[in-house]
């Protein structure tokens, strides 16, 4: 029975390694001859190959691959084999392992793509420039539009982790708006006027990021407007929507032509329109009363910057003495001076006296008063008129008394307003004071004392 077994066995042996050798016959026969294919065609490799359902050889780009065979076959990609896909940096795997399944296909796509981050935003009113668009390196750069700046990081970088460096920066309108303003605006006043209307057209500002701005703000007088003499500092201000704030400054100047100075004559007074002395200004002279004026009564300053006319001056009066009549006397006083008359029968009348005396310290105050004192001392003929120290002659004194009716018997006293208006008579004498406060409330005494006072004459 043993000697029946063991011969039975080489036959059973040769048929076993014949069928072996046919089916490895038929292998090397065939194209998959389970040498590596440069490739990584599955499909090509599935159609190809017909003998025993191994899958494709795994070749990967930009990675390596380690396998690991179920019963550590020779070849690596027979059915159950496990292959882990590393790749280089800056690439990832679609499937770090893939299993060689009984279908000649591996589990799963085992190439090696490269890592890419998300696609970055654009920023408003700005954009980015990128090395390599979103792949792994890559860099970006942000810009912003004319007029805004960049507020964050300016450049990103795309990270293994498909994660950006930095996040996206904004573009904010950080620079002012910019305003032009009008060159100097310089003009000569007309004549009489000592301003001068200045006209500019109002600037519009410009903004280098959305041009959106507010309304221009000036700061002084507007255009059209009537400015004085000297400098003029102006301002134009514009805001964008920002918030930043362009401006510009200008300035006015009006110029005045101008005479010289003319100052109020000795013993007169000086009333000038305008300003006194610019193009255009008039003056007119008066003298107080008792002094007569000569020269211009009036000077124009003229656009040569001369006064017309002559220099003015206030002379005392001359008193013409040698007329036949009281009245032709009085008319030279006519709303120049007044008069107070004081007569008395002789010189040594107490009366008489006493008020010399109390006036002798009052010239200061007659003078103020345009008061002239007119003494008539006597009895015809010897009787003595004088005007300080001018005499009148014996007819002359005497038609006087009987124009104004005083007696020659007694002390009186007249006083004459400028009107020739017999204003009050005293029988007896007055002081000083008493006398003033008469005669300040007599007509044109008041407009007198303005004047006076402007002029700071006082005793």
């Amino acid at each position: 029975a043993q000697n029946n077994a063991f011969t039975s066995l080489p036959n059973n042996l040769d048929t076993a390694l014949l069928a072996v050798l046919v089916a490895f016959s038929s292998f090397l026969s065939s194209p998959g001859s389970g040498q590596y294919a440069y490739g990584d065609d599955e499909e090509w490799y599935s159609h190809t190959y017909t003998g025993t359902p191994w899958c494709a050889p795994i070749k990967v780009k930009h990675g390596d691959v380690s396998c690991r065979t179920p019963r550590a076959e020779h070849y690596k990609n027979v059915m159950g084999t496990r292959c882990k896909i590393r790749c280089k940096q800056g690439y990832e795997a679609q499937s770090p392992e893939v299993v060689c399944m009984a279908s000649r296909h591996w589990s799963s796509n085992y190439a090696c793509r490269e890592i890419r981050c998300p696609k970055l935003d654009m920023p408003t009113n700005g954009g980015y420039k990128c090395s390599d668009g979103s792949y792994f390196n890559s860099r970006c750069e942000f810009f912003c539009a004319p007029g805004f700046g960049l507020k964050g990081q300016k450049t990103t970088t795309c990270q293994h982790n498909k994660v950006w460096s930095a996040g996206i920066p904004t573009c904010v309108d950080m620079d002012p708006p910019k305003i032009k303003c009008p060159t100097l605006k310089d003009k000569w006043a007309e004549p009489g006027k000592l301003t001068a209307r200045m006209t500019w057209d109002t600037p519009e500002g410009v903004d280098t990021a959305d041009g959106i701005l507010t309304d221009v703000v000036l700061k002084g007088k507007p255009s059209k407007s009537d400015f004085m003499e000297g400098l003029h500092k102006l301002s134009y201000t514009v805001f964008d929507r920002a918030g930043n704030k362009g401006s510009c400054r200008f300035t006015v100047r009006v110029r005045v032509r101008r005479c010289s100075p003319l100052f109020a004559p000795d013993n007169g007074y000086m009333k000038c329109d305008s300003d006194g002395d610019n193009y255009g200004a008039t003056c007119n002279f008066k003298c107080t009363g008792g002094y007569e004026l000569q020269g211009s009564a009036a000077r124009v300053c003229q656009y040569g910057l001369t006064w017309s006319g002559a220099e003015t001056n206030c002379a005392p009066m001359n008193i013409n003495v040698g007329v036949r009549t009281a009245a032709a006397l009085l008319d030279q006083f006519y709303e120049k001076r007044r008069l107070l008359i004081i007569s008395a029968p002789t010189a040594a009348n107490h009366n008489y006296r006493f008020q010399m005396t109390n006036l002798q310290h009052a010239q200061c105050g007659l003078d103020l008063r345009h008061v002239t004192v007119i003494e008539l001392v006597g009895n015809y003929p010897a009787q003595v008129g004088r005007i300080r120290h001018t005499l009148l002659p014996p007819m002359l004194a005497l038609q006087l008394r009987l124009l104004l009716q005083i007696s020659q018997r007694s002390f009186q006293m007249v006083i004459v307003d400028k009107q020739g208006t017999d204003k009050q008579r005293y029988p007896f004498p007055i002081t000083a004071a008493e006398l003033f406060t008469t005669i300040d409330t007599f007509p044109l005494r008041k407009e007198e004392m303005v004047l006076q006072q402007e002029a700071g004459q006082s005793c």
